[in-house]
């Protein structure tokens, strides 16, 4: 994806998250992208989150997210059916309740923003060896900035 159009993509990201949780864009993309923490730990880091995805048919569109190329777009629906799967659609209940919001509507924001955490969280095209000591949600820190810088570029 060239500079331009992920640009583009970020900014209606931030106007979605803007009116989905309220207030400023800078507090809603920090809310989401701890959403979308909470959501790869609970599924075992980028590895575990990676193979539940690949396991529920979105196993092209994962790599493309680990991989060094463009983002492959998937839907709210495609990642709820996904979470309802494999179990983890508690973590987008639960979220959904502290922050109260839809929470179909919050896996919809899910959908945008975790192709752009998982890419964070593999600089190198390689998603981290699982088993260590799991994912710690301050390897996410900066992607909120790097959406918001984004959208004022």
């Amino acid at each position: 994806m060239d500079p331009s159009s992920k640009r583009s993509a970020a900014m209606s990201l931030l106007s979605g998250l803007s009116s989905l949780l309220g207030g400023n864009q800078g507090e809603g993309t920090n809310s989401l992208v701890s959403v979308a923490g909470q959501l790869i730990q609970q599924a075992g880091g980028v590895q575990g989150l990676a193979s539940t995805l690949q396991q529920h048919g979105l196993g092209d569109a994962v790599q493309s997210w680990i991989g060094s190329g463009a983002n492959q777009a998937i839907s709210g629906d495609q990642l709820n059916q996904a979470l309802q799967k494999s179990g983890l659609d508690s973590v987008v209940s639960g979220a959904a309740g502290k922050l109260g919001v839809d929470p179909a509507q919050l896996v919809g924001q899910l959908a945008q923003v975790l192709p752009h955490a998982v890419d964070h969280l593999t600089p190198g095209g390689q998603a981290p060896a699982s088993g260590g000591g799991g994912f710690d949600l301050s390897m996410l820190g900066g992607l909120a900035e790097k959406l918001l810088a984004t959208k004022t570029a």
